[in-house]
């Protein structure tokens, strides 16, 4: 009996393998995190949080790549091309892969089809906030300023068609005034020609902005979502201050190629939702100004067609071009 029961189980031990729940095992090589922007900004800060304790869950050195370029199209397509295995990721304001589709025609990849997504990770709010030179203190002063000042105030953007680049252009059309959009390589660039006086005026997110504002080197003006800022509590919401786009703001998520098996998603799913559960994650990220958003696979793609439509309908209404 036991000499039967024995060669049983070593029949079995091949079947049960194949389907044991994906394991570090899974992840042959390096992992590499694209992200689409230029070092310092949001995504950057993000992702370099987590590829540490990404490494350490699945037993693989996890390195962070920046690929700006292009509003982050650049290094979305080299996720959307790499092979389905789960070792190239894409870390990135996810908004502005669902604006792609709608600003780019000539757009190298099928955001639905090609990319894969593992969780969201993070809500930041935009800042509204402006170089110390413009001598406004308030939305209602910057908007008097900008209306007597036609053309003159350059607003900078992490790139042409990235979601703070349309809510600006939204938000000018919908108030009547006219300024300048200017695109940069990433978030971090954007707060940087604005500390420079390059630029004058920004809509950014809090995790890449707010610590200018707080160290005095811009003027915050206001912010988007529901409530003040626990760590800048002055600035007014976009509601309390008048202002539309109250509810826009950076969606940072995590997504891998298409095609990748779901066991490896689904790892990846549960290792990051673990990573940003974690206190030390948590409370990095509200310092910034962010609340985390993990979620699952199904959940995220639910949220990017939605918002692939409802931006869709933003840009054509109001006749947003890249070139803007």
């Amino acid at each position: 009996m036991k000499n039967r029961l024995l060669a049983a189980l070593a029949l079995a031990l091949p079947f049960i393998a194949s389907i044991a729940p994906a394991t570090a095992q899974d992840f042959k090589r390096p992992v590499r995190i694209i992200v689409p922007f230029a070092p310092g900004g949001t995504s950057d800060i993000l992702a370099r949080l987590i590829a540490p304790k990404l490494q350490d869950a699945i037993g693989q050195s996890v390195v962070v790549e920046n690929k700006p370029g292009a509003a982050g199209n650049l290094g979305a397509d080299t996720v959307a091309k790499a092979t389905p295995d789960g070792h190239t990721l894409l870390l990135m304001d996810v908004g502005s892969l669902a604006t792609a589709p709608s600003l780019f025609p000539d757009l190298t990849f099928d955001v639905r089809k090609d990319l894969q997504p593992v969780s969201m990770v993070m809500f930041g709010p935009y800042v509204l906030a402006v170089h110390p030179s413009v001598p406004v203190k308030s939305v209602q002063e910057l908007l008097a300023h900008a209306k007597a000042n036609p053309g003159k105030l350059a607003v900078a953007n992490s790139g042409v068609g990235a979601v703070n680049h349309i809510t600006a252009v939204s938000m000018a059309k919908s108030l009547g005034i006219d300024w300048k959009s200017v695109p940069y390589r990433g978030g971090a660039a954007a707060s940087r020609a604005v500390i420079s006086g390059e630029s004058q005026v920004i809509v950014n997110g809090t995790t890449a902005t707010l610590p200018f504002v707080i160290d005095k080197q811009m003027v915050g003006l206001a912010v988007t979502g529901s409530e003040r800022l626990p760590n800048a509590p002055d600035l007014p919401t976009f509601k309390e201050a008048g202002l539309p786009m109250a509810d826009a703001g950076t969606w940072q998520g995590l997504l891998t190629t298409g095609g990748t098996p779901a066991p490896v998603v689904n790892k990846l799913n549960a290792e990051l939702r673990k990573i940003l559960a974690m206190p030390d994650i948590a409370q990095k990220i509200g310092e910034q100004g962010g609340v985390v958003r993990a979620g699952s696979p199904d959940d995220f793609k639910a949220w990017l067609n939605t918002n692939i439509e409802s931006w869709g309908g933003i840009i054509k209404e109001a006749g947003i071009k890249p070139q803007s």
